[in-house]
């Protein structure tokens, strides 16, 4: 069977057909109805009728069978009762005994109600003997003429044989008889006309439903023997209409009700009492049409069909249980307030059945369009990276050798060495644990289980910091035995079967998302996504960065006024270069500055598999370095054109004089070429010098001592400092530990140094400080010279920079030894900080991070 092979989709039509077949297939069962009268039951046992004030019963009760004997009793002692009655104000006698057989006393049972005037008299509709016809059962001549009025006394059971109404009218052919508890009031004479009906036709009009007041005994009821015995209270039945019956169990005489059910049945006198309670109160219960229920039940399913397929899931069930509560409170509103019966069970059935079927329906839709896609998606390729672990040890030997370069390695299978260098078998360490990299020293060690075979792989690597960043990486590599693995079975349930490949799916489309969402992230470059409107929809952290805008600021926001508010420009505009690249699909690219910074930006229009939607993809690229090393590139010719090319001149220039009178040399002229030559030198060296700086890494640090750096490079200064007269003091004298460049620092420090005792007067003090501030190591060079300019100290460090009233005074310099000085502070992460004033001096001050003494 094919999994899809039932395409229904979630419509009006489809919903509104399932939910009528579904109605149709409840009328079948007998559910509905029993389910209505369960709700009528608890409808009326939770808000009961209060009994009317002008009803009570005498009831024939096993008291008074015990006194007055076995029935049936005399028939004057019924006469009797109707002369007590009558004294007491009874307005109304019903009896709900029958008198259908002659008796010697029926005389004085005729008197009595003939004295009373208002006795009403049961008329019992049933077949005289068995399989004979159903016959009208009704008192003597004597008595019926004696009679204010007869009523049927049949009480209707439902199908579940609970009493909950009666006929007010029922009679053979064209008789009707109103009921016991119609018959006193006058309404009973007003009676449905059935003329045209045959005589032998059993007629039933008019169902009402009663309300009752309550359970057995809810209603006044006196003992037969004691309303003889006038033991009863004297204003007992005054004015009111009395019921006789028996209640004892005895006679058989019992309904089951809503209040009572099986277990504690009601007389049935007492069921006609009630009904003329709510009689008189104009409280009996009409049923609703049929057509009423199928109305209620034909609206339900059209506005849930209507309704139910254009909603989300999560409002489905609040719908559903708001239908079915409108509908219990319509029922509940028409049967209290109202007194209609009203069977809304179907459509409240329909109601709830609605939420399981929609939701099948959708999720039958849901499954078809995820079967598709989950096909789409396996067909698609994915980012995967092959596990390490699948890989022979000796791909992996050629592998690990192409990308770190190690000095030496090793590979064995058990006692065989597969290949070596600068390592042999007796250097495998014999304690080593599968799966799990084994550092030692500067050496690292592999064990590899496949399958039988014991493979051992190692590596030398380099001693210094590179050396640990690699064996720290190796760890991050995952090469156990594929064999170890632990595949999980494939499903074989259909439903855990496309579960596990929407899973699957999932997480590839996720790990793709992540991949191109890192992906943007990490890229050198800043890019930015808009739609078809020009306005951001993305941006990664460089963009953030650079224009110093919150994320959520850039979301929303238009390409054009991002880029305006940044850099504007008149011609031509922000705004004119994105319409154009949007309307003419034309990539474009120009310069940016954000910030005192150069940026080149690659505008380029995009749009989406389909063709429906379109955009912009902008990627700025930070030129600033490059732009940076063209201006020092620039620089370095000009200076290489005219600093380094001038001495040179010079030299040759005094060789060609020397040449033309070699007899008359001086010691003049070769003290100024030699003179000559080392400023050549000099401004070469300190140019290499500047290049070294600039490309210093990490990997060239180790561990050295501020204290002896400093005096290394006063030693090297102190020949210069002499010629002058200049006193070279150092103070310092603990131990400062720093990780960087020794050569570099120490040439940063003799820079300092010179440029003290060049500026610094004749017999002037130069002093060196080295002492420990916090977390830093601090070296201070001061000095009593000159001094430098205000205007000046912004620009001290600059590269080619010399001091305008230092060169106009005759002392000349590269303009490289501070840049050089600034460079290798700024690698050591550290930071230097000049104070001078004019005709007094300067201090220079570097501030270095102190080696962790944690490791």
């Amino acid at each position: 069977m094919n999994r899809d092979w039932l395409p229904i989709k979630t419509t009006p039509w489809t919903l509104a057909l399932i939910l009528l077949v579904s109605a149709v297939l409840l009328q079948l069962t007998s559910l509905p109805k029993h389910l209505d009268y369960w709700l009528y039951d608890r409808t009326i046992t939770t808000f009961p009728s209060k009994p009317a004030a002008d009803v009570a019963i005498v009831a024939i009760d096993e008291q008074s069978l015990d006194r007055l004997g076995r029935w049936p009793w005399p028939r004057d002692t019924h006469a009797e009762l109707i002369r007590k009655l009558k004294e007491a104000g009874a307005k109304t006698i019903v009896f709900d005994i029958l008198f259908s057989e002659p008796s010697p006393h029926d005389t004085a049972l005729a008197n009595a109600m003939s004295d009373h005037g208002d006795v009403v008299l049961p008329v019992y509709l049933a077949p005289s003997a068995t399989n004979q016809l159903l016959n009208e059962q009704l008192p003597v001549t004597r008595l019926m003429k004696n009679a204010s009025d007869l009523g049927h006394a049949h009480v209707e059971l439902d199908s579940d044989g609970v009493a909950r109404g009666l006929y007010l009218y029922n009679g053979l052919g064209r008789q009707l008889w109103p009921s016991l508890s119609l018959a006193p009031l006058a309404e009973a004479a007003s009676r449905p006309d059935h003329s045209q009906t045959p005589a032998y036709v059993n007629l039933r009009d008019e169902f009402r439903a009663v309300p009752l007041a309550g359970g057995a005994g809810t209603i006044p009821t006196y003992s037969y023997d004691h309303v003889l015995r006038q033991s009863t209270p004297e204003r007992a039945f005054r004015d009111k209409t009395v019921f006789i019956g028996a209640t004892a169990a005895g006679f058989g005489d019992i309904l089951p009700t809503p209040f009572s059910g099986l277990s504690h049945p009601m007389p049935g006198v007492e069921f006609h009492a009630n009904t003329f309670s709510a009689l008189t109160q104009d409280q009996l219960i009409e049923p609703a049409p049929r057509w009423v229920s199928t109305t209620i039940t034909l609206l339900m399913v059209a506005c849930l069909a209507l309704s139910l397929p254009r909603m989300r899931p999560s409002h489905t069930l609040f719908t559903c249980l708001l239908s079915t509560a409108s509908l219990l409170l319509v029922f509940v509103a028409a049967l209290i307030v109202f007194r209609i019966w009203i069977p809304i069970i179907d459509a409240a059935l329909l109601a709830l059945l609605a939420l399981p079927i929609s939701s099948g329906l959708r999720l039958s839709q849901t499954n078809r369009f995820l079967n598709r896609q989950l096909d789409h998606l396996a067909q698609n390729p994915y980012v995967t990276v092959p596990s390490h672990g699948s890989r022979h040890p000796r791909l992996l030997l050629e592998h690990v050798r192409e990308l770190f370069e190690p000095e030496g390695w090793i590979l064995c299978d058990g006692p065989y060495c597969l290949s070596s260098r600068f390592l042999s078998p007796q250097d495998v360490p014999s304690d080593l644990k599968p799966g799990q990299w084994d550092h030692r020293l500067n050496d690292s060690w592999l064990k590899l289980q496949r399958g039988e075979h014991a493979f051992v792989l190692g590596f030398q690597l380099p001693n210094d910091l590179h050396g640990q960043a690699i064996q720290h990486y190796l760890n991050r590599l995952r090469l156990d035995n594929p064999d170890s693995f632990l595949h999980s079975r494939s499903p074989k349930e259909n439903v855990s079967a496309r579960i596990q490949r929407l899973r699957t799916a999932t997480e590839r489309l996720s790990q793709m998302q992540q991949f191109i969402r890192r992906s943007f992230e990490h890229m050198p470059d800043g890019i930015i996504v808009t739609d078809e409107l020009g306005v951001i929809r993305f941006a990664n952290q460089h963009i953030e960065q650079w224009f110093g805008e919150p994320m959520p600021s850039l979301n929303g926001l238009p390409l054009s006024r991002l880029l305006e508010g940044h850099d504007p420009r008149e011609a031509p505009r922000w705004s004119e270069i994105i319409s154009e690249t949007l309307t003419l699909q034309q990539s474009r690219t120009t310069d940016l500055q954000i910030r005192d910074k150069d940026f080149l930006i690659h505008i380029a229009p995009f749009s989406l598999p389909g063709g429906e939607q379109y955009g912009i993809i902008a990627n700025i690229s930070d030129i600033s370095e490059l732009r940076e090393q063209q201006r020092q590139h620039r620089e370095a010719v000009d200076f290489i054109s005219h600093d380094v090319r001038s001495p040179l001149v010079s030299q040759l220039a005094l060789i060609e004089q020397l040449k033309r009178d070699p007899a008359n040399i001086s010691s003049g002229q070769l003290d100024q070429l030699g003179r000559l030559a080392r400023r050549s030198y000099n401004l070469a060296e300190e140019f290499v010098q500047l290049a070294r700086a600039e490309q210093l890494t990490e990997t060239r640090f180790y561990e050295c001592e501020l204290l002896a750096i400093a005096e290394n490079a006063r030693d090297s200064v102190s020949e210069q400092a002499i010629e002058k007269g200049i006193d070279l003091q150092l103070q310092g004298t603990e131990d400062l530990w720093l990780k960087g460049n020794p050569e570099l620092l120490e040439r940063a420090v003799i820079n300092l140094l010179t440029n003290a005792v060049q500026y610094s007067p004749v017999g002037s003090v130069v002093d060196i400080q080295v002492y420990q501030a916090g977390h830093q190591a601090i070296l201070a060079v001061s000095d009593e010279g000159s001094g430098i300019d205000p205007e000046e100290l912004p620009h001290l460090f600059d590269r080619y920079r010399r001091q305008r009233r230092t060169e106009m005074a005759g002392v000349r310099g590269t303009g490289l030894g501070l840049s050089f000085v600034q460079t290798v502070v700024d690698k050591h992460r550290g930071h230097i900080a000049v104070a001078s004033t004019p005709h007094q001096g300067s201090t220079f001050t570097l501030k270095l991070p102190i080696l962790d003494p944690l490791p």
